[in-house]
Parts: structure tokens; sequence; C-alpha cells
């Protein structure tokens, strides 16, 4: 029987902290949350590896970032407890659980209806009130904007209604890799102008399966 409890924290040792993770407030919502509960249950044994989760069957080209990768995103994003945040790409729903004990609220968003489906029901079960997810693509959304997105996927080129959701002052951190190693940037609205800074590289799939037909660029 494993100690998914022992586990969560040889994954915050043994991984976020030597990976370079520092911010608390992340090492301690991740030490937290049950992550076993938001994988295949065949896979529950190992919820807590140091590598990317692929959903089977239909679900075959979504996925869950590593526990690393994803608590450096966020250490990026420098979420705030009074931010609203967009989680883009987030399958069964971890990371915008990770994200609902970091913001104000989160909003996240899945294309696959039936992991949409899996994450609305995952996040009720660990009674997260501040969480909602839509099912579809970031232009349900319409005119709602946030001041943090996070991407849960690399991307060739940032998507136009991804750089819109932000708010004036806003950040979005995504990975970007054309054709290389992935580089996870931030990019900062300020005054009506996007500012893009590459930190470092990271290993997450493609978001798309395809390239969006229209991209930002900067």
């Amino acid at each position: 029987m494993i100690d998914f409890g022992r586990a969560r924290d040889h994954m915050v040792d043994s991984q976020l902290h030597t990976g370079g993770v520092t911010e608390p407030r992340i090492l301690v919502r991740m030490r937290a949350l049950a992550r076993e509960n938001y994988v295949p249950s065949a896979r529950r044994d190992v919820a807590y590896v140091d590598d990317i989760h692929w959903f089977g069957g239909r679900f075959t080209s979504r996925f869950m970032a590593a526990p690393a990768t994803l608590a450096r995103l966020l250490q990026l994003a420098e979420v705030g407890p009074a931010d609203t945040v967009l989680d883009i790409g987030i399958a069964t729903g971890y990371s915008t659980a990770v994200i609902a004990g970091l913001a104000a609220s989160v909003v996240g968003v899945e294309s696959d209806a039936g992991l949409a489906a899996l994450a609305m029901d995952n996040l009720a079960a660990d009674n997260i009130e501040n969480a909602r997810v839509i099912s579809g693509p970031v232009g349900l959304l319409g005119k709602a904007r946030f001041d943090v997105v996070v991407v849960q996927g690399a991307l060739a080129e940032v998507p136009r209604d991804f750089i819109a959701a932000l708010k004036e002052g806003g950040r979005l951190v995504a990975l970007i890799g054309n054709g290389g190693v992935p580089v996870a940037n931030v990019f900062v609205k300020a005054a009506g102008e996007i500012t893009a800074r590459p930190e470092f590289d990271a290993a997450l799939p493609p978001l798309f399966s395809d390239r969006p037909e229209e991209v930002f660029v900067f």
C-alpha cells in the first residue's frame, strides 16, 4: 500500500526543492494536494514520479506535466492571492487545483470534453470552490480578462486569444519552442505592449497537435 502523504513529501523535497522551486506557497500547496486523485486509477502508484502522465484511450494527446515543471512555471508566473488566473490545457485538473490554492480564482480550459468533465469532478471532490472549468477553446471566454495566464503545453508561438485574455499588467507563462528545446517565457502586458523574457529550458509536449491559425508576434 502506497503512503501517498510520504510520496508527496518526497516529491517536494527531491523534485521541487532540487529543481529550483523556492516559493513557499507553491511548496505548501503541492505538499498538501493529493496528486494521485488526478491520474487514472491504474497509475495512482506512480502519481508522484518525476515524469509526464499521458491519458490513454481517446485522451492520448493530453497529459499532466511533471511536478517540478508545473511548479517552476507557477513560480515564474508569480501568482498572488488576489490574482485571477486562466489555466489552459488542464487535462484532469491538477494544475487548476494547485493554482486554486494560490490565487483568488482560476478558470481552467480543456479542449477535450471528456477530460473537462473529469476535471470538474476532481475539483468538486477536493471541495475546491474558487475554480471552474470551460470545455472548448479560449475564445469561449469572450471579454474575460485575467491577471495571469498559464499554458500547460509547449507552443510554437503564442495565440492572439491567449494574449487578449491578459489584463493590463498581466503575465502569461508558456513554453515556447519552434523546432528546438522549449524555453519557459514570461510575457508581460504593459501600456498595451507585450514584452517577453526567456527564463529556463523545460520539457512539455505541444499544447496543439496542429499550429494555431492566428498567433501573436512580438
